[in-house]
């Protein structure tokens, strides 16, 4: 189920003839005051043809979702390796917390990944501080309670969290407690991407079947910055972007996975194996 958004509609206020403007002024007036915001600070880029020219990239400050399918998973994996990189090349330079709730940090594919994009394999992987949580309480507790000095400790512009509701899902925990824990957790991560401008990247994984899964995506798309959702049908595999404050909404198809190396010359060679590996899994 897409997250929804509802756009606020303003009522247009009739003016007395004899105060009305010439439509070349309101024309002038209108090019004035209708101004698109410009990115000031660099990007933290997926580096995935097609998909760039719709998703630019992450900014400090955004507390970001993605969902859908289950390669978000591998998505997090990318962009685990893809903040090591220098800013000069769409990452951050920084280390990354990795908060595992879903069991779902695959070690191989970080590795395979960081050889791919010219990393040191062994070092890559040192630069990613994981925590796990068991049950929806020590998820709860590395958030609300840890984060803020594990992010100052290992200097971490990115923060990952895997499988952000799927303890909140499960009826063991009541449903009450789990809603009203889960909002406070929603709203303080996205207070402290801002207020730490740092990006936070959570994957909401697919629980479709679960009777609380509507109500807790809304809870969690409700307060991020940005929403992306991972489709895939029979023929296309596509990136939505669903919520953005600056970028145009829209729906980009991934490159087919079974691209070669003369799609992807110079520059982009490297970052080319990496995707086809990320799309393989899609």
């Amino acid at each position: 189920m897409r997250c929804r958004f509802f756009n606020a509609l303003k009522r247009v206020r009739t003016v007395p003839p004899t105060l009305t403007m010439n439509r070349e002024s309101k024309k002038r007036m209108s090019q004035k005051l209708i101004v698109k915001p410009t990115m000031t600070q660099p990007l933290f880029s997926l580096n995935i043809p097609g998909v760039d020219e719709l998703f630019p990239g992450f900014t400090p400050g955004d507390f970001a979702i993605l969902y859908g399918s289950p390669a978000v998973i591998s998505l997090t994996s990318l962009l685990c390796v893809r903040a090591q990189l220098p800013v000069q090349l769409g990452g951050l330079g920084s280390n990354v917390v990795f908060i595992d709730g879903g069991n779902t940090f695959r070690l191989y594919k970080i590795a395979r990944l960081a050889q791919l994009h010219q990393l040191n394999p062994r070092q890559a992987l040192e630069r990613i501080f994981i925590s796990r949580a068991f049950t929806a309480y020590q998820l709860t507790s590395l958030i609300l309670d840890k984060l803020e000095e594990t992010v100052q400790n290992y200097n971490a512009k990115l923060v990952v969290i895997s499988d952000i509701a799927g303890f909140f899902l499960d009826n063991e925990v009541p449903h009450e407690e789990a809603q009203r824990i889960y909002s406070q957790i929603i709203s303080y991560l996205s207070s402290f991407a801002k207020k730490h401008q740092i990006i936070i990247v959570a994957t909401y994984l697919p629980y479709s079947d679960n009777t609380r899964n509507s109500l807790f995506q809304e809870i969690t798309c409700s307060k991020a910055t940005a929403v992306l959702s991972l489709s895939k049908t029979a023929y296309t595999r596509e990136v939505t972007v669903e919520k953005h404050p600056f970028f145009v909404l829209g729906t980009a198809e991934l490159p087919s996975e079974n691209l070669t190396l003369t799609d992807f010359m110079g520059a982009h060679v490297a970052s080319t194996f990496a995707q086809t590996a990320l799309y393989s899994s899609f």
